[in-house]
């Protein structure tokens, strides 16, 4: 059985992670709650939310803190976030993960549907930023981590409005470690390619021939999964990367 590195430098400290439910969230707070760190996740899925909770604590021994969460909702997010200092403690590590890749008709997108495409994969990040940013001055220092996607390299149709956000997201990362910089906070981003997780397969990859397509296109063999995404937001969140910031990540295989 393969074994990857733990992070010693994780252990007790407050990671927040937005969207940690299920697919490449639930990952993240898997990945952090066994570097032993306390780890606390937002979502709305309360029933899903829950029941990790009580896998992990059955699994591993660890219990995260969940609160329930709609992220569009900012007074509520801020509300969450202060939740989660006043239980843990200062944020050492944020990951902006929440999103929604959600198809769109480009011709028929109404500026509703674009304000909510922006609300559920960019905005939150900006104001759960601005939360923890005062909380790692306090601690000396600190990590955020912000999730992009290849979708706005590469360009795939039906994801203008998501692939605009995702975008958007690196210019925020690199806007935001120029600011925090000076106070140890570093601030990078992750842009994955295809992962498979069981709502992409449930809602857009349900033909083998879109993903051995998406394969063809990587130099390396292997499917992507939740766990490459994770391993790459554990060294960022961890003082290994210490001189590492104003960066995006890509996991994509090699794709082109």
């Amino acid at each position: 059985m393969t074994s990857f590195t733990r992070y010693a430098s994780l252990e007790g400290k407050v990671v927040i992670v937005t969207g940690g439910a299920s697919g490449i969230g639930e990952a993240f707070v898997r990945g952090f709650s066994v570097n032993r760190a306390r780890v606390a996740f937002l979502d709305i899925q309360e029933e899903v939310g829950t029941a990790l909770v009580e896998a992990l604590a059955h699994e591993h021994g660890v219990r995260p803190l969940f609160v329930a969460c709609d992220l569009t909702d900012i007074a509520a997010l801020r509300e969450a976030l202060e939740t989660v200092r006043a239980r843990l403690g200062p944020a050492a590590a944020l990951v902006n993960n929440a999103a929604n890749d959600q198809r769109q008709d480009f011709a028929s997108v109404s500026a509703s549907e674009f304000d909510w495409t922006m609300a559920v994969n960019l905005r939150h990040a900006y104001f759960a930023a601005q939360a923890v940013v005062p909380q790692m001055r306090e601690r000396g220092g600190g990590s955020i981590i912000n999730m992009s996607s290849v979708a706005w390299m590469n360009g795939v149709p039906d994801l203008e409005a998501y692939a605009a956000a995702k975008a958007a997201m690196v210019g925020f990362t690199n806007s935001l470690a120029r600011r925090v910089g000076l106070d140890r906070i570093r601030v990078n981003a992750i842009a994955p390619a295809m992962v498979i997780t069981e709502r992409q397969r449930r809602l857009w990859y349900q033909d083998e021939g879109r993903i051995a397509a998406g394969l063809a296109r990587q130099c390396l063999p292997d499917m992507i999964t939740p766990e490459d995404v994770a391993k790459v937001a554990l060294f960022l969140a961890a003082d290994d990367s210490a001189m590492l910031t104003k960066q995006c990540l890509v996991v994509s295989g090699g794709s082109r």
